[in-house]
């Protein structure tokens, strides 16, 4: 049975609970008992020594835990007689059976259950009748390893996890990401590194602050095993929604992963994985919500750590804290000096520009491009994800940039790839193809500047889009058409995005019109400054101050100077001022003919109706 027959028998007990349950809550009752049943399965070989093991120790006032990890053969355990077959054997107590049943599991495996809130469903079930059918359902699929092996099963679990987020649009976009935009981010996250992870049983390990449902932690995992079916990625995580946690941590047990390895709670404020490096990381952390919450522990790390905590580069305004989880990723970063890390996050166009020199969002920025930390900034479609259809943004982040990267940033514009959805879900209405997340991912691993050469025919339909290297010639127009070309791939030194802003002073006149100067102190003899005269100017650093002021200040106001005391270096990212294709406006006399032609038309029609 593959992993759509299997998810689609499973998706039949939705038939069920038509009625009795909303649509966007099938999940809470088909997600448990889905894991349940797997784990009943893959517990049922080693069950009567288990059941043996467990006699033993207790009667021996030992801890049986390690004695039973070890009988299981897994990292979990049940110690109860009772199994699904034993359970739909007694209808008239399958309830109290239930719970007791789910109360013998490890301790790890009861937490998923209670994140879950499984047995508020029981009871739920219980009162409509239906616990014992949707019970017997589950009993009769075969769910055992032999029969389904840990990545078929994790296939599986994911298409139904994929399914209830898409019925729930109204929090879909809080704990899931659209599993096209994952695939590109760990694309790029993978592609410079296909050599190094082809080698045989390399073991590596991945990393999401944000986890979700684990979507990103499944897709990284489905790409290496692709690549390389011995490769080892083992996953790490944190959660701070509870039901988001318990899928999460119950696809990891799916996959035969350490579920220790998934932590709850919120990351910025309680850290999960304190001490941990790791070489990849993937984030889509949530769009412009306020971290107020947590702003006292936050501030409190930043003012008292500085950069031996997390937050050391600055801190944003409390109304949007998506720079906060990527300062996060930074402090996660495994040293260069013991191969590395790169991580991809999703943030929206506010971490790009927002503040000015000296905000806390500017040193951010500054932090990371004079540290020479960001290969690529990716702009993907609007109208992509459940809850938003703001402009996204893809950063792609790494300590071991390849040398012909070293004081580059490259960025890509790929909000032109994208097709129209047969049905919305919510606000996202397109999507990428695998064909246009493969041209993204080449021109990130050519790292060249291209353009999009969109040939249109006399009458202005589309003939053909064609990607163009810089070094190469664009596609001929056919006759009457025309060849429109736009950048889609452009590399700037880092240095490019930063500026000085100057305060520029102007002298305080007296009643004839002369300057005020001081008397006293540091300010004797010169000139006082006007306030309200005062203006700033941004400088390019690649540009000399003096030269600019001279050019661009002086010839307006002479007696102009620069308070040196004030100057502050920034920075900001204008990703779309880069990309902008002037389009020259249209030929009067040409708009004048259409005018002229409509004008007619009205005419003609007001002739008609009048006779």
């Amino acid at each position: 049975m593959n992993h759509q027959s299997m998810s689609a028998f499973i998706w039949s007990v939705a038939d069920l609970l038509r009625g009795d349950y909303r649509q966007s809550d099938y999940g809470k009752v088909i997600l448990p008992f889905t894991v349940l049943r797997r784990l009943d399965c893959v517990l049922a070989a080693t069950k009567p020594a288990v059941l043996a093991e467990f006699e033993k120790r207790s009667g021996e006032g030992l801890n049986p835990e390690p004695f039973l990890l070890r009988a299981a053969g897994q990292s979990f355990y049940n110690t109860s007689p009772m199994d699904m077959a034993k359970l739909i054997g007694d209808a008239d107590h399958i309830a109290q059976n239930l719970y007791a049943y789910i109360q013998a599991f490890s301790p790890a495996v009861r937490d998923i259950f209670e994140r879950f809130e499984f047995t508020t469903q029981i009871d739920r079930l219980a009162k409509a009748g239906l616990l014992y059918q949707v019970a017997e359902k589950f009993a009769r699929i075969d769910l055992h390893p032999g029969s389904v092996d840990n990545h078929q099963m994790g296939l599986a679990f994911e298409e139904l996890i994929r399914r209830f987020a898409e019925l729930s649009n109204e929090t879909a976009g809080e704990h899931f990401t659209p599993r096209e935009v994952i695939k590109l981010m760990v694309s790029l996250l993978f592609v410079e590194d296909d050599d190094l992870l082809s080698k045989p049983s390399v073991v590596r390990t991945i990393y999401d602050p944000t986890a979700g449902t684990g979507g990103m932690l499944s897709v990284a995992e489905d790409y290496l095993a692709g690549l390389n079916p011995t490769a080892r990625l083992t996953m790490f995580g944190q959660e701070l929604n509870d039901e988001s946690y318990a899928i999460c941590k119950a696809d990891m047990l799916i996959k035969g992963q350490d579920v220790a390895n998934i932590t709850p709670g919120n990351t910025l404020s309680d850290d999960g994985h304190p001490t941990r490096k790791f070489d990849y990381m993937l984030s889509n952390p949530p769009f412009g919500v306020e971290w107020k919450k947590v702003e006292k522990i936050v501030r409190q790390e930043h003012e008292q750590q500085g950069f031996n905590g997390r937050f050391g580069p600055g801190l944003p305004r409390v109304s949007d804290g998506s720079l906060l989880f990527l300062m996060h990723l930074l402090s996660k970063m495994r040293p260069a000096s013991e191969g590395g890390c790169r991580f991809g996050i999703v943030l929206n166009g506010s971490p790009l520009f927002t503040g000015g020199a000296g905000s806390g969002e500017s040193e951010i920025r500054r932090y990371l491009l004079e540290s020479d930390l960001v290969e690529a900034i990716v702009a993907l479609p609007t109208d992509m994800f459940y809850n938003t259809g703001i402009a996204t943004y893809v950063w792609i982040v790494s300590n071991r940039k390849p040398a012909h990267r070293k004081g580059k940033l490259q960025l890509i514009d790929a909000s032109v790839f994208w097709k129209k959805m047969r049905k919305s879900l919510g606000s996202k209405r397109r999507e990428m193809s695998d064909d246009d997340i493969a041209v993204v991912t080449r021109l990130f691993g050519g790292f060249e500047e291209a353009r999009l050469a969109t040939v249109t025919d006399a009458d202005g339909k589309l003939v053909a889009r064609e990607v163009v290297i810089e070094a190469e010639t664009p596609p001929a127009p056919p006759e009457g058409g025309k060849v429109k070309l736009q950048p889609l791939s452009r590399i700037f030194d880092n240095e490019a995005f930063g500026y000085r802003t100057i305060t520029v002073e102007r002298p305080l006149l007296d009643d004839q019109g002369r300057p005020v100067v001081g008397q006293k102190g540091k300010a004797k003899g010169k000139p006082i400054p006007d306030s309200a005269l005062r203006d700033t100017e941004n400088v390019p650093l690649a540009e000399d101050v003096e030269t600019y002021f001279t050019r661009e200040v002086l010839p307006h106001a002479p007696d102009a100077w620069i308070d040196e005391s004030k100057t502050k270096v920034g920075y900001e990212i204008p990703f779309n001022r880069h990309f902008y294709v002037f389009e020259s406006p249209r030929d009067l006399a040409e708009i004048d003919a259409d005018l002229l032609a409509v004008t007619d038309r009205i005419k003609a029609m007001i002739e008609g109706l009048a006779a």
